[in-house]
């Protein structure tokens, strides 16, 4: 049977191979322990194609690193603000074409709406619903994004991803297949939102006269 280093390189590499974690971008992790909190996490500059059990990383609350050879991402404090806000035991950061177009948006959030596919997420029961992903701005000093990230939420705690902009998505789940079905749900919502409005379309409908 797979141990969490296993099954998170397998994951990783489906992401990889659907073309959301290209090149070297993009970082997951696994919860090991909560208390205190241990932190499985892949290592900056690593082939998310290429990844493998042994490349994983270790890191503490803090996000320093406890085992394993090569530097903890930048972000890896936005992974544990996500682990320990929202109590996610996985965390997926990718950059697809369609989550990066999403984050460029006006405003600070980007609307999914009346598609039967929210129902992927979890704790949506109906296509009537609105998913209001906040877009963050980008920045390179983590701590205060990671701030900025608790305060959004902490706002809306029903959230189930965040996009950075000009740069990807951040979601998470309870264990490896909630994660992986958000990323996908969110996926497919963002390329179904964003070439219907190409299309001049509004929830797949053509648009009123």
């Amino acid at each position: 049977m797979p141990d969490l280093s296993e099954e998170l390189a397998g994951l990783v590499k489906y992401v990889h191979g659907r073309g959301w974690s290209e090149g070297t971008g993009g970082n997951y992790s696994a919860v090991i322990q909560s208390d205190p909190l241990r932190l499985l996490i892949t290592p900056s500059g690593v082939d998310k194609g290429q990844v493998c059990r042994d490349d994983f990383l270790i890191v503490d609350q803090s996000g320093a690193k406890i085992k394993g050879e090569g530097a903890p991402s930048a972000e890896t404090l936005l992974h544990v603000t996500l682990v320990t806000t929202m109590g996610a035991r996985v965390v997926l950061h990718s950059h697809s074409v369609n989550q990066t177009l999403a984050s460029l948006s006006g405003g600070d959030s980007f609307q999914l709406s009346n598609l039967e596919m929210l129902k992927g997420l979890s704790g949506v029961k109906t296509h009537m619903h609105t998913e209001s992903v906040p877009i963050l701005d980008n920045s390179q000093h983590i701590p205060e994004l990671a701030k900025e990230l608790e305060a959004r939420l902490v706002q809306d705690p029903k959230i189930h991803g965040v996009l950075l902009r000009g740069h990807g998505l951040y979601t998470w789940g309870c264990d490896m297949f909630e994660a992986k079905r958000h990323l996908e749900v969110l996926e497919f919502l963002f390329e179904v939102t964003l070439k219907a409005a190409s299309m001049g379309l509004t929830n797949g409908s053509p648009p009123r006269p």
